[in-house]
């Protein structure tokens, strides 16, 4: 029967139905086989309950965060103060758009709300300073998808309420391995601005750092709010997610510049990809209620741990996995259809799950960058009018940073959880 309802799952994914449908379908069909059609009568029940989780709603509360951000001119305040930092290095336009897509994601939590909101101001600007557009597209793709282990993020939220993981502890986990992700971007950029001998901005200008750093004040009380507040333990994320909308709007009224199509357009969208992971979250209870009936988490945590019980192989064996699945799943399905499964696995092999769901994260991340179904590379390369292919060349120096920090991060554990053990632990 298992064999049966993955075989349906395959198919239907092959034709193009959407896997949340397919998900539910596959379910619904083993279900029936297994229990009769009397079994079925729970299932719209089983559904509600499983997205009605109260740490999902930080996903749209983020999401809207950021569109309140683009749309009362916040982002462009912040590429502004960063290119007055560090824009007098040569390829600096590039290491701005590294700074501000860890910045942006911040408050957002998305790869591809970044992308979207940075890429449509700083790409067309790389492309005219001289930049080559599959380069613009490559930096503001990968950035993006590194910024997702950068709190608050997203696939962190699905894969807490997917784990049982602690959501903060995650979110306090992906800092460390962020930050050295950020200096390998920035320093491949740097490489490839001497090679190519890419422009600097205007030189070094204190009055105009000091000008824009007071433009862009306000803006900074969004992570100090966001990250003071769920580190310091005054808020959940979720209250968090909420409390960043709040003060994204008032500095919105503060700045007198709000676009309100375009603001309309992105809650229009992000309620969409909101809509898309709930639905998602819905119907994963279901196969999930199924596969643990049927016992099969258990069962593959056993088959594993009899080839070995060593923690590092585990690692390296899920670590080929979810980049296999990173090819063809987005984030959120593979986290959602994936990790309740291995879960028992995790437990058993006496893995910290915090750790792992960083790791997970960082694996995603990668597969976003990965065709064929990278969205957000696709969505850079729309933004940048520029070939997938010649897009990946570029990128490809820049995945192996997003490796290396995998690496890093899976085999040298204390390098992301130390800041988890000093103030959770």
């Amino acid at each position: 029967m298992i064999l049966t309802m993955f075989l349906a799952l395959v198919v239907m994914v092959c034709i193009n139905v959407p896997i949340a449908i397919a998900l539910a379908l596959a379910a619904v069909l083993a279900i029936a086989l297994t229990d009769g059609s009397g079994a079925l009568v729970a299932i719209a029940l089983e559904m509600y309950a499983g997205a009605k989780s109260f740490s999902l709603i930080a996903i749209p509360m983020f999401v809207l965060a950021g569109a309140i951000m683009n749309a009362t001119g916040i982002t462009r305040r912040l590429i502004a103060f960063v290119t007055a930092i560090i824009g007098f290095i040569r390829g600096g336009l590039a290491m701005v758009n590294v700074g501000v897509s860890l910045f942006f994601a911040e408050i957002s939590g998305s790869a591809v709300a970044d992308v979207a909101a940075m890429g449509s101001i700083i790409i067309p600007e790389m492309k005219r300073r001289g930049y080559p557009a599959p380069f613009a597209a490559a930096i503001t793709s990968s950035s993006a998808s590194l910024a997702i282990i950068i709190p608050p993020s997203i696939p962190m939220i699905l894969y807490g309420v997917s784990s049982g993981a602690s959501i903060e502890e995650l979110f306090v986990a992906g800092v460390v391995p962020g930050l050295l992700g950020a200096a390998g971007l920035m320093g491949t950029a740097y490489y490839y601005a001497i090679k190519y001998n890419w422009p600097t901005e205007d030189a070094f200008n204190l009055k105009q750092l000091r000008a824009t750093f007071i433009d862009a004040l306000p803006t900074f009380a969004l992570p100090v709010i966001i990250l003071g507040g769920i580190f310091g333990g005054f808020m959940t994320a979720t209250e968090a997610a909420g409390i960043a909308v709040i003060a994204a709007i008032l500095i919105g009224i503060w700045y007198r510049e709000i676009n309100w199509p375009q603001l309309k357009e992105a809650m229009l969208d992000g309620g969409m990809q909101t809509a898309v992971v709930m639905l998602l979250v819905a119907t994963s209870v279901l196969m999930g209620s199924y596969l643990t009936t049927a016992r099969v988490p258990q069962e593959i945590a056993a088959a594993i741990l009899d080839l070995t019980s060593n923690q590092y192989l585990i690692l390296l064996i899920l670590n080929i996995f979810f980049l296999i699945i990173g090819f063809f799943l987005h984030s959120a399905a593979a986290i959602i259809l994936v990790v309740p499964i291995i879960t028992p696995l995790i437990q058993q092999a006496g893995i910290d799950p915090v750790h792992f769901g960083l790791v997970v994260t960082l694996n995603l991340a990668i597969g976003q960058q990965t065709p064929p179904v990278a969205s957000v590379l696709i969505t850079a390369c729309s933004i940048a009018k520029a070939n997938i292919w010649e897009v990946t060349k570029w990128n490809l120096p820049l995945i192996g940073v997003l490796l290396f920090v995998l690496i890093i991060s899976t085999y040298v554990p204390a390098i992301p959880m130390f800041l988890v053990e000093y103030f959770y632990r």
